[in-house]
Order: structure tokens, then C-alpha cells, then sequence
């Protein structure tokens, strides 16, 4: 009785050592993917895509929709979604370019140079511009108990109509040094500033999910929420930050890019929440809420940017490069699911 009972923990031991390759590629398939990704891309144009010039390029555009996945994951880690970041993101951009411009956008679109407000002015009300969109959606669904899908395709429609409404349905541009620094600086000849601030938001967003209470909480949420709800946990306060979280992240991404491209259009955005959706799902976040982490997002905003700027370079059309990404979406969520339906 004692041989066989001890050989069964040790069997058990061995199985769980033993290594997994569908377990292996569930873990780390997206940085698989995106090393491969530029191999081939490297292979097929080595004289331009290798480039240290081209890859920092690559990961500037990514910066930006990498911000407002960081804060996408706080909700999908939820079991949330959030459709309307590309509109908040203009909104916030617009209205941030407006009053540093010293003007309204209804009133007069065509203010001075400057209106005293100053660049940390400039970011403090696009965050507050993302932090009001993120919290009115937010309380909409946790006091009215109306899906996050619906909530947000709302407020897609809704915040986009309010940024043509405060620009008059065009951009406000023409910015100073002082505005465009964040979004076109660089550390030395190369690194430039939104890569930085990118890669430390995300360091800050990983601690904060793996190493605090509020994170476990997070995952809590995500993985049963009855459960959370059952044990004490305030889920209603919980869901709630996680879409001022992301609105945050969307109104600083608004600054971010009227200051890369020195216009804050009306247009931006458009589309912005595929590509982040993407990015967090192709990086291992569950759609259903409760397991995936930051550093996941970063390789997925990676690598979908890697894939874009790729195709581009090999004079894919833009509508084919849609079709792709859409596709490599759907691949990823059966990815997802096939890995861990074999672990469990």
C-alpha cells in the first residue's frame, strides 16, 4: 500500500514536469509569432524593414494604441469591453488642442498660438476629458446594469459627435515645439519619447495587476464575479475603475497623438479600438475576463504594428491589411481557447 501510494505522487510529479508543447505556445506563441514576424518581414526586405531607423518607427506607432491597450486590459481582464477608445481618444485630443489654442473650437477655431494653459495643462485636461468619458460609462454600467457592450457602442457614437461638435468638424493644428515634444521627441538620434513612455506605463500597469491588492481584485472580478461579489469584494466600485482607467489612458493617448502629428483631427481614432482589442487579445488576455497580464498587450501592440508596417512596406492595400488583422483576431481568441481547453 505505501509503494503504490507514493508512486502515485510521484506520477502526478512527472506529469507536471513533463513538458507541454501546446502549453509552451499558449504561453509564449505571441513572442514566437512576432519574432518570426520580423524575420520574415526582414527576409523579404532586408534593405529597409531590419533597419534600427524603420523598428523605432514601428514602435512609436505602437506606443500610442499600446497606451490605450494597456488600459483595455484592465477591462477585459474584467470581462468588460470598451468600443467607444478611438472616439474618447479624439474627443480628448480636441478639446486639449482647443484650449491650449485659447479657444473653445465652438466659438473660435482660429485662436492664437498659445493661451497661457501650457503643455502640462494641455495633458491635465485630456485626461480629465478621458477620465469623464471612462467614468460616465462606467457608472452607466454598473448603476443601470446595461451590458459594456452596448454602453460603449453608445458612447463610440456619442464622443465622436461631441469632438466634430467642439472642432466644428475640422482639426486644430499648427502646434508650438513646446506641444509636439512628447509626441515627436526622441532620446538621442533614435528612441523616441513615446516608446519611453509607453514601456513605463506598462512596467507600472504590470505592478500594479501582479503585485497589489487592487490587481487581485482585478482578476477576481474577471474570473467570477459572483464569487468576488460573494466574498466581500465592492465589484460595482471594481468595474468602474477599470473604465476610468482606460478613459485615462485614451485621454492621454489623445494629447499623445495630435502631438505626434501636430493636428488634433476629428477623425482620430477611427478604427482604434480593433487594434487595440487585438492587441490585447492576440497578447493572451482572456475575452472572458480573469487571466492575461500587461506584458502580453505589449508584444501583441508589437506585433500587430509589425504586421501593419510589414504589409505596407510590401504594397499590401490597405483594405487587404484589415482582412488580415481580422482573421489573425479570429485565430487568436480559437488560439486561446484550444490551449487552454487541452490544459484543463
Amino acid at each position: 500500500m505505501t509503494g503504490a501510494g507514493s508512486a502515485a505522487p510521484a506520477e502526478t510529479a512527472a506529469k507536471q514536469n513533463r513538458f507541454s508543447a501546446r502549453a509552451f505556445m499558449g504561453r509564449f506563441g505571441a513572442f514566437i509569432f512576432l519574432v518570426a514576424l520580423v524575420v520574415f518581414f526582414s527576409i523579404l526586405k532586408p534593405n529597409s524593414f531590419p533597419t534600427p531607423l524603420n523598428l523605432f518607427n514601428i514602435a512609436r506607432q505602437a506606443s500610442i494604441s499600446g497606451l490605450v491597450a494597456i488600459g483595455m486590459t484592465f477591462v477585459i481582464l474584467t470581462g468588460g469591453i470598451d468600443l467607444s477608445v478611438g472616439s474618447l481618444l479624439a474627443l480628448s485630443g480636441i478639446v486639449a488642442a482647443a484650449v491650449y489654442k485659447g479657444g473653445t473650437g465652438l466659438l473660435d477655431t482660429t485662436a492664437g498660438e498659445t493661451s497661457g494653459v501650457g503643455v502640462g495643462g494641455a495633458i491635465l485636461i485630456a485626461c480629465l476629458v478621458g477620465l469623464a468619458g471612462g467614468f460616465a460609462q462606467g457608472l452607466t454600467i454598473t448603476k443601470l446594469k446595461i451590458p459594456p457592450f452596448i454602453v460603449t457602442l453608445g458612447g463610440l457614437s456619442a464622443f465622436r459627435g461631441l469632438t466634430l461638435l467642439v472642432g466644428n468638424g475640422g482639426p486644430i493644428s499648427a502646434f508650438d515645439d513646446n506641444y509636439k515634444f512628447l509626441g515627436q521627441g526622441r532620446i538621442g538620434e533614435l528612441v523616441p519619447i513615446p516608446v519611453i513612455i509607453f514601456l513605463g506605463a506598462a512596467l507600472i500597469a504590470h505592478v500594479i495587476l501582479r503585485y497589489t491588492q487592487y490587481g487581485r481584485y482585478v482578476y477576481a472580478v474577471g474570473g467570477n464575479p459572483e464569487a468576488a461579489r460573494l466574498s466581500g469584494l465592492n465589484t460595482g466600485l471594481i468595474i468602474l475603475s477599470v473604465y476610468m482607467i482606460v478613459g485615462l489612458m485614451s485621454g492621454f493617448g489623445g494629447y499623445m497623438l495630435a502631438s505626434r502629428l501636430n493636428s488634433a483631427e476629428a477623425i482620430a481614432g477611427v478604427g482604434l479600438e480593433l487594434t487595440v482589442i487585438a492587441s490585447v487579445v492576440i497578447g493572451g488576455t482572456s475575452l472572458f475576463g480573469g487571466e492575461g497580464g500587461v506584458f502580453g498587450t505589449v508584444i501583441g501592440s508589437l506585433l500587430v504594428n509589425v504586421l501593419t508596417a510589414g504589409l505596407t512596406q510590401l504594397n499590401v492595400i490597405s483594405y487587404v491589411q484589415q482582412i488580415i488583422i481580422g482573421l489573425v483576431i479570429i485565430f487568436a481568441v480559437f488560439f486561446d481557447r484550444f490551449t487552454k481547453a487541452r490544459r484543463s
